[in-house]
């Protein structure tokens, strides 16, 4: 039996970035929304990201000093997407998104562009040294609330100083390139949070929200500030249709399914497949676990997908995920991505043969795909080994392991040892203990020092571009990327190929409405965020790809929804060549 609830303009399942979004933008238009998410938190995926949103042309570039202009950032992602997404769709968010910073800005939710951190591709033509990806402003929490920060979904432990402390990319960056000023922000970072005892006193979370956090909070602040209906562990358990039109959906609520019906539609928002082992294993290339993945359990399992494939809609680029390098960590519920240590100098990546067989520097999608084309090709690489030594161990954090010189083996947990990292006196018996060729470690080792001492990587070109060289140690010549491995004892950490979701989901139009397989729009259904299948293609263009285009998608979505639909500026630009 259902319960008819009263009616509503619009229905935002899930309450990611792309959700509320959708769903603050509709209510400014005057539409009545309701917003459900099937867990007891809010945020999604979205509140353990780094918050950044890829935006070309956005509008504190200039603020920077770096230049753009939307036919090359076109170009830049027509290539990236090679021909799997449409040209309108790629137009329709380099056009929205600038507009979609600056109305964020407006309603509290404020970006800062982070000037050296290049796009992803850096020797592609369109490409850009920085500027592009933009990082939200520290929150306050407190203008969110106890109460209300209690229902935000916490941030990964790997995003942490110690479990506690928050920071932000630009002070991330600093530390981990070791630049001069970074014991000091260490030192704030810590005073700040050990004094700020009101706070603290009600909770253990920080006060100073960063990355996605930050972007979450803000959301969510101006979601409550609008006054906007939330249910909580209000799972969706199917589509409402009417002559191929979608009027809402059946949730459940309080033990009970409620009828939910709208007048505009509703928006999907809920998050990819990758805590779904049966479609893992219907869509995604083998081997696949859901447990690789860095998304929290319980999230992400396609329902919503499966839901609009129900309604009709058509499903593209299920094959394909945002793939990063992920490691397991005893007693967390997730496994964590290992974004940035990797590009640190003074370690490599090898697979059971010993071999390299990757840039470890690269984009964290390029490594994951790496690691799969290497284990098709002769196997070995899932799962693959970070290899480092003790003075890599000293001056590094890596995983969950802080430096050395603040945190020594001695202090570690002891459960950690040979399940979280792996260690030895010598090359050869940490070979042994993970299962490596030792012969082949040795000589991958024996070159990389070779390499550590000319500054050069002439098998995969490791530190020779601007995006490699952002996470190096500044003060490692002449490649901040390249350090010789050289002092016992040796560690080693084992990586999956996990990811940050899947890519593939419905395919929509350049205003978020679901297409069937002729193409045709799906009247009353949207779709943004991992729902829907990537505007990228296979491909990561910059840091900020996921989050920037489900913002900028539910805009367009709420905007179609109020019949104020946002027309294409430069279709010139869609007859130019490839």
């Amino acid at each position: 039996m259902t319960v008819l609830e009263h009616d509503y303009d619009l229905l935002v399942v899930g309450s990611g970035a792309g959700a509320l979004l959708g769903a603050i933008r509709a209510a400014d238009l005057g539409l009545r929304t309701l917003v459900i998410e099937k867990t007891a938190l809010v945020g999604g995926t979205s509140a353990t990201s780094g918050g950044a949103i890829w935006v070309p042309c956005n509008h504190d570039m200039k603020r920077v000093g770096i230049d753009d202009d939307l036919a090359t950032a076109f170009g830049y992602v027509k290539a990236c997407a090679r021909g799997q997404a449409s040209d309108e769709r790629i137009l329709a968010y380099l056009e929205t998104a600038p507009e979609l910073a600056r109305y964020l800005d407006g309603i509290g939710v404020k970006f800062r562009a982070m000037a050296k951190y290049a796009d992803y591709y850096p020797a592609m033509a369109g490409a850009r040294p920085g500027g592009r990806t933009m990082d939200p402003l520290d929150f306050n929490a407190r203008r969110l609330g106890h109460e209300a920060l209690e229902q935000l979904r916490p941030t990964n432990p790997g995003q942490l100083i110690f479990g506690r402390m928050q920071l932000n990319a630009f002070e991330a960056r600093s530390i981990l390139a070791r630049e001069r000023k970074a014991k000091f922000l260490l030192s704030w970072i810590m005073l700040r949070y050990l004094i700020d005892y009101p706070w603290r006193n009600k909770t253990r979370r920080d006060r100073r929200l960063t990355g996605g956090q930050a972007l979450m909070g803000a959301l969510f602040t101006a979601l409550r500030q609008r006054g906007i209906d939330l249910w909580l562990e209000a799972p969706l358990q199917s589509l409402t249709t009417e002559g191929g039109r979608v009027t809402g959906a059946v949730v459940q609520r309080q033990g009970q399914a409620v009828t939910v019906r709208t007048t505009k539609g509703v928006l999907l928002g809920a998050g990819g497949f990758e805590r779904n082992q049966a479609m893992r294993e219907q869509y995604l290339p083998q081997p696949t676990d859901q447990a690789w993945t860095a998304s929290p359990p319980g999230c992400n399992t396609g329902e919503a997908i499966q839901a609009g494939a129900e309604a009709g809609g058509a499903l593209h680029l299920m094959d394909l995920t945002w793939g990063a390098p992920t490691l397991f960590v005893t007693k967390e519920d997730r496994y964590r991505v290992l974004f940035i240590e990797r590009s640190l100098p003074g370690c490599l990546v090898v697979n059971a043969a010993g071999q390299r067989f990757v840039n470890e520097s690269c984009a964290y999608l390029e490594f994951q795909q790496a690691m799969r084309n290497e284990h098709a090709r002769m196997g070995g690489a899932i799962p693959a080994w970070i290899v480092f030594d003790a003075e890599f161990r000293r001056k590094y954090p890596i995983g969950p392991l802080a430096p050395g010189e603040a945190v020594p083996d001695e202090r570690l947990r002891k459960s950690w040892l040979s399940a979280v990292y792996w260690k030895d006196s010598t090359l050869q018996g940490l070979a042994g203990q993970i299962g490596v060729d030792a012969t082949g470690l040795a000589a991958s080792v024996a070159r990389m020092n070779d390499f550590a001492r000319s500054g050069v990587d002439p098998e995969f070109g490791r530190g020779g571009n601007v995006f490699d060289r952002y996470y190096g140690d500044v003060n490692v010549r002449p490649n901040p990327n390249l350090g010789a491995i050289g002092k016992p004892p040796f560690y080693a950490i084992r990586l999956w190929p996990g990811e940050l979701g899947t890519k593939g989901g419905l395919l929509t139009d350049p205003d978020a409405r679901v297409l069937d397989e002729q193409g045709r729009p799906i009247d009353g259904l949207y779709s943004v965020g991992n729902n829907a299948a990537s505007v990228m293609g296979p491909a990561y263009p910059g840091a900020g790809s996921t989050l920037g285009p489900a913002m900028a998608f539910a805009y367009r979505a709420a905007a179609r929804m109020a019949g104020q639909p946002i027309p294409l500026a430069h279709t010139e630009l869609l007859d130019s060549p490839a």
